[in-house]
């Protein structure tokens, strides 16, 4: 992946509703946070990306403050409802499930750089720290619980042994750190890598159901 372009957008039209206006400086913020740092992230900065004044910024959200809330919020949202959308799409044997959260975890919409940038931002940045654990600790307790029970279904329909909530905590470990890594080694490797490196993870833990190169087919 490669870091955004920060030459400021074409100017949009003039007839965007109020709800698309606030999510155009969103996706302005998400741009800002993901170059810039959390700390450096400005509201005259964010104007200048999505083509709009300064004013127009505060009118819709008031202060920096608020805007990094929402923005959260929003970026929380979204990374729920993909991998929501993807179990709702899924099999229903575990392993199909599991296999939907990884694939999940890799899609266009939430592994892109303004994305994984921002949430490194607002995992590592200590004065977002309080921010981050009182607006995404539900969602995140939701997609640990549904991890370990996939996992724990792994065990009762295939036989593992693994314990559920270790099991669920290494793969999660491995899906955010290969995220962090593409951002911020110096020759960092690719998405196929970073996948591939979760799919290892998991063929460690199911052997009989995955490898390096995702999902196994069943022997015929």
């Amino acid at each position: 992946m490669t870091n955004p372009v920060s030459a400021p957008p074409t100017r949009p039209p003039r007839t965007l509703s109020r709800d698309e206006r606030r999510v155009q400086l969103i996706e302005a913020t998400l741009s800002t946070i993901a170059e810039c740092g959390f700390s450096r992230t400005t509201l005259t900065e964010v104007a200048r990306r999505a083509g709009l004044s300064h004013g127009l910024v505060l009118f819709h959200f008031e202060t920096k403050e608020k805007l990094l809330v929402e923005t959260l919020d929003y970026l929380s949202d979204e990374y729920k409802a993909n991998w929501k959308a993807a179990l709702d799409s899924a099999g229903p044997a575990p392993e199909e499930r599991l296999a939907a959260l990884v694939e999940a975890d890799f899609s266009p919409q939430v592994c892109q750089p303004s994305r994984v940038n921002a949430w490194s931002a607002y995992w590592g940045e200590s004065q977002s720290r309080p921010l981050y654990l009182s607006h995404c600790g539900a969602n995140d307790e939701l997609y640990i619980r549904t991890l370990e029970d996939v996992c724990a279904a792994m065990n009762t329909a295939h036989g593992y042994k693994i314990e559920a909530t270790r099991a669920a905590r290494l793969i999660r470990i491995t899906i955010e750190g290969t995220w962090l890594e593409m951002m911020t080694l110096l020759n960092p490797y690719d998405q196929h890598e970073a996948k591939t490196t979760v799919w290892t993870c998991a063929g460690l833990l199911y052997p009989r159901h995955f490898g390096p190169d995702g999902p196994l087919r069943p022997a015929a």
